[in-house]
């Protein structure tokens, strides 16, 4: 960066999957395009997370003979966001996602893989698929990023193992059976070998997978069109011309406040609000003040495109009945001492795992979506009057065979977490719930009610293991329900759960082509939205896996399509 004037045609604030998206399509619409970033790493939550996209009809789906239509999705959308349903940016999504999917397969570095078994998350609902509109990116090798790779963010650490990152799906279950299998066995102790060696040579995991691929492979399509990344770099102020059209920013840089231009537009991408403590206030139930509640976000996702936006004039969306995607937290102590977030996917879904609140009464079917467990986590403690938590329970045969939370499954040791506070134990059901403050005589009748059930693989209470979405993260060996066990033998553990998010749905208004709206429902002109900083599309509701990345890398292609005045 030379001199205090920059000029381009785009101005993306943001380096997650929406503005690098965003990014990406307007340069191949030969658009002078520059990212900014106000953390020191690039790739935003999307680097931290899962990865996963939700986009009916994408191409890997086609590939793999999967039948589905727009028609079909609009319907389990109508259904799933109820009163909320917008069906002109609803519409805008079925008919660009496909496309957008097939211009980044062909024009840029990013390549995706079909979860063919990832089903939506209520996928007996009308319109629902059992599998086929979740993708996710390939993996990808670090070294590609040339000295890029050390700007980028590193996965959430709680998630990996030691730092390696584990593939879902196939993968997953090779971790899983590492000790029962020789070819699991193999397969691991290949990745794990790599793993060291990478980290031997350049101090990181260059395998990178999930959100770490999609952000990488975004970087990468960057570089290979010339867009500049420029990290310590926040946005200030919008910069508004007299006719009120946005016409840049002002940006804080490492070498003094730089006046970017930007000729065609601005694209506020900026990761929603999940760490703005009084928007957390505000909009959040369960957390009065704040800061009742734990986000795995980057720090830095303090919801500045909101505040941006509203300072040139946007709303922000307030109206949903959840202003953000809910997913159980447990809180794994670190070696420093502070505690980490661990966001529960998995081992909700396993055999032998419940979950509870204080008064020892399960309130739902643990392997339902981790935003409809919140949900009714939160709607049971206010029920109960308590604090608004709840505990995984689990007997010894389950935690050492599949884990629980942060606790690894055997032959690694678990001892430390007892050590730490994470991980609770007792000789009996009775001593547990002692331990934890829940009713003992209740936990221990709830307990013994699953049980009876639990022995033929039956849940008649909530119907764990019902639906393809509950068996898709089950243990498929065991059966005949993939999803439920006993809880028999102790000791017993426990492991304290909280209420977090897995990004914002409340966002500035924005209408079908990306561009933000005023108070009055007008476009902004020069003012785009994608990713969180966008409201969701989804009504306050999590129809499937990637509900948050499949958006915004559609609403980013969307921007870039109506910066560049055409419509392919």
């Amino acid at each position: 960066m030379t001199g205090q004037i920059h000029e381009c045609d785009v101005l993306i604030v943001g380096s997650g999957a929406g503005g690098l998206a965003s990014a990406v399509c307007a340069a191949h619409r030969g658009l002078d395009t520059l990212v900014v970033e106000k953390e020191p790493v690039f790739g935003g939550t999307t680097a931290r997370s899962g990865g996963w996209m939700w986009i009916p009809g994408n191409a890997p789906a086609r590939r793999a003979g999967v039948e589905d239509s727009a028609e079909k999705a609009r319907t389990y959308l109508q259904h799933e966001t109820g009163e909320h349903f917008d069906p002109a940016r609803v519409d805008a999504f079925l008919e660009a996602g496909p496309k957008a999917v097939n211009f980044f397969e062909s024009k840029t570095a990013l390549q995706f893989d079909l979860g063919p078994t990832f089903a939506d998350y209520h996928p007996y609902a009308p319109g629902g698929m059992d599998g086929g509109r979740s993708i996710v990116a390939r993996a990808f090798d670090g070294r590609e990023l040339g000295e890029d790779i050390k700007r980028l963010r590193p996965p959430l650490s709680e998630i990996t193992f030691l730092g390696m990152m584990i593939g879902t799906g196939k993968e997953l279950l090779h971790f899983f059976n590492v000790t029962r299998s020789p070819v699991s066995a193999f397969y691991v102790a290949k990745l794990f070998l790599k793993f060291l060696r990478d980290m031997a040579f350049h101090g990181r995991p260059m395998r990178l997978m999930n959100g770490n691929a999609l952000a990488a492979r975004l970087v990468k399509s960057c570089q290979d069109k010339g867009v500049p990344i420029w990290t310590r770099a926040a946005v200030r102020e919008l910069i508004r011309g007299d006719d009120g059209r946005v016409t840049g920013a002002l940006v804080e840089t490492m070498t003094g406040t730089v006046k970017v231009r930007a000729r065609r537009g601005v694209v506020m991408a900026a990761g929603g609000f999940p760490r703005d403590v009084a928007r957390r206030a505000q909009l959040f139930d369960h957390a009065p003040s704040g800061n009742e509640h734990a986000s795995p976000a980057p720090p830095g996702n303090t919801g500045d495109g909101l505040r941006l936006g509203e300072a040139a004039g946007a709303s922000v969306d307030e109206s949903l009945p959840n202003a953000a995607a809910w997913v159980p937290i447990s809180r794994p102590v670190k070696r420093d001492g502070t505690l980490g977030t661990f966001p529960h996917f998995v081992d909700r879904s396993k055999p032998g795992v419940i979950a509870v609140t204080r008064s020892g009464r399960r309130f739902c079917n643990e392997a339902d979506s981790y935003h409809d467990f919140g949900q009714s986590m939160v709607a049971r403690c206010r029920e109960e009057g308590g604090e608004i938590c709840a505990f995984f329970i689990a007997d010894h045969r389950t935690l050492r065979k599949y884990g629980l939370g942060y606790v690894k499954p055997y032959p690694v040791p678990y001892k430390q977490h007892l050590k730490s506070g994470y991980l609770f134990r007792g000789a009996t059901l009775a001593d547990l719930a002692r331990q934890i403050g829940v009713n003992p005589e209740q936990l221990t009748r709830t307990v013994e009610a699953f049980n009876g059930p639990a022995r033929r693989g039956e849940d008649p209470e909530f119907g764990k293991g019902s639906t393809s979405y509950n068996r898709s993260l089950g243990d498929p060996e065991h059966q005949p329900n993939p999803c439920v066990a006993p809880i028999e033998k102790g000791p017993f553990y426990a492991i304290k759960l909280v209420m977090g998010d897995l990004g914002t749905f409340a966002g500035l208004h924005t209408d079908e082509y990306a561009r933000v709206l005023d108070a009055g429902k007008r476009p902004i002109p020069g003012l785009y939205a994608a990713g969180n900083d966008a409201a969701s599309i989804m009504g306050g509701n999590y129809p499937g896996g990637g509900i948050t990345l499949g958006p915004a890398i559609t609403f980013g292609y969307i921007a870039a399509r109506h910066m560049a005045g055409t419509n392919v």
